[in-house]
């Protein structure tokens, strides 16, 4: 393993867990990133040097690799110094493969929704039941660091589709909740994203997938493949709700694969916290509650508003939407129109650019194509929430705040 990293956006939530990691294993680690933020207050108290901005002369000379985010372009300053000096560059989710080959078991979660969650829990479980793995999450949990080093047998991780780099993992267990389209526009399309997750599943020692959530033909043939249904979650884990009930049967599936007794994972898994941003009550009161959700794909939207109308039987359901990023909406302006139309109402602000900077279609179009339910709004956070909280319906009102960009901004107005 190398002594000393830079990492170009060490703030971020896939970045920031890693760069944890690198300094428990005794890695020099500095970064940047263009905003600092709790992650990066964290790792410099850990012993990370931590730059604001992105500058050239930042990046010591002496470093050995170079660790991007795929979100960082390559004329960013200091990927352009790094070429210079011929420092070797190495996207996040490669340099996670060479990290997770230094444990003698790697369990890496990978599929288009629900990563997240099932890594956290299966920590959670783990964690629970007397072991010490290193993990990496993508999510902030409740009283636990989104990234540790653990004892140097077990390593958890989150396996990222969306730029490819899954396929730099050779797993001990693999776990796929589902696959679909999500992702196709950002690794080359439909017929890359599907040999992508084919070159996955073959990496992997063990897989666990659920038949009725990846494509079918996917992996047949896998020599250690084991397909469940949606029925076997429902009916292990009927206090459950929705895509809860999934997420919950492989996270046990997984802890019973790695030597943990079945009862005890279910036991241990009744007692998550959960995740931030997914699924969370800020309010919740007789007439009013607020919940937070991280979903941004039509997939997530439809189950988050399902799990919603299921928990809130009789409530009004009016949904703050975000789309996120401009590519996304234009892929699926019409399904995400179409899971929308499940709410009460809807009021829809700009999109949460991430990569791309602008679109052909924006929020107006989607609230138009939404319909009669929904509003295009514009403007501070503080104005939107006021607007949100002032046509209170006669039936109890629940606002659910979704969206995986900044959206989060406009809880402390909506729970003043």
């Amino acid at each position: 393993m190398m002594k000393k990293l830079y990492f170009v956006g060490i703030g971020g939530a896939g970045m920031a867990p890693l760069a944890a990691i690198a300094l428990e294993r005794g890695i020099a680690v500095a970064g940047s990133d263009r905003e600092l933020n709790a992650k990066t207050e964290a790792l410099a108290a850990s012993g990370a040097v931590i730059s604001a901005g992105h500058r050239a002369e930042q990046l010591p000379a002496d470093t050995e690799w170079l660790v991007y985010s795929s979100a960082v372009p390559p004329d960013n300053p200091e990927r352009k110094k790094a070429r210079e000096l011929g420092i070797p560059e190495i996207r996040r989710g490669e340099f996670l493969g060479l990290l997770a080959c230094h444990y003698p078991r790697t369990v890496a979660v990978s599929g288009s929704h629900g990563k997240t969650s099932i890594t956290a829990l299966l920590v959670h479980i783990l964690r629970s039941c007397g072991r010490n793995p290193g993990y990496l999450i993508g999510g902030v949990v409740p009283g636990l660091p989104s990234g540790e080093a653990g004892d140097g047998e077990i390593f958890i991780t989150e396996a990222d589709e969306s730029d490819g780099t899954h396929t730099a993992l050779h797993p001990w267990l693999g776990v796929v909740p589902n696959a679909d389209g999500d992702h196709a526009w950002s690794v080359g399309g439909e017929a890359a994203l599907r040999e992508n997750f084919h070159c996955f599943a073959r990496q992997c020692g063990q897989l666990l997938y659920f038949r009725d959530g990846v494509p079918a033909g996917w992996f047949a043939g896998h020599p250690a493949a084991t397909a469940y249904v949606a029925a076997e979650a429902d009916a292990a884990f009927s206090g459950l709700v929705g895509f809860q009930r999934r997420n919950a049967f492989l996270a046990v599936e997984a802890a019973v694969r790695l030597g943990v007794e079945r009862a005890a994972a279910q036991k241990a898994a009744a007692g998550f916290p959960g995740v931030a941003r997914r699924m969370t009550v800020w309010r919740s009161e007789t007439a009013l509650a607020i919940v937070e959700d991280y979903a941004h794909h039509p997939t997530e939207v439809r189950a988050s508003l399902e799990f919603l109308r299921a928990k809130y039987p009789g409530w009004h359901l009016r949904v703050l939407f975000q789309p996120h990023r401009y590519a996304r909406l234009q892929k699926y302006l019409e399904p995400l129109a179409t899971a929308l139309q499940q709410a009460d109402s809807v009021m829809v602000v700009p999109v949460f650019a991430a990569w791309s900077e602008n679109g052909p279609v924006g929020g107006a179009d989607l609230a138009s194509r939404i319909g009669s339910t929904a509003v295009y709004r514009e403007g501070s956070w503080a104005a939107l929430a006021a607007e949100l909280l002032a046509d209170r319906p006669r039936e109890p009102l629940l606002v659910a705040v979704i969206g995986a960009g900044d959206v989060e901004r406009i809880l402390p107005f909506l729970c003043a």
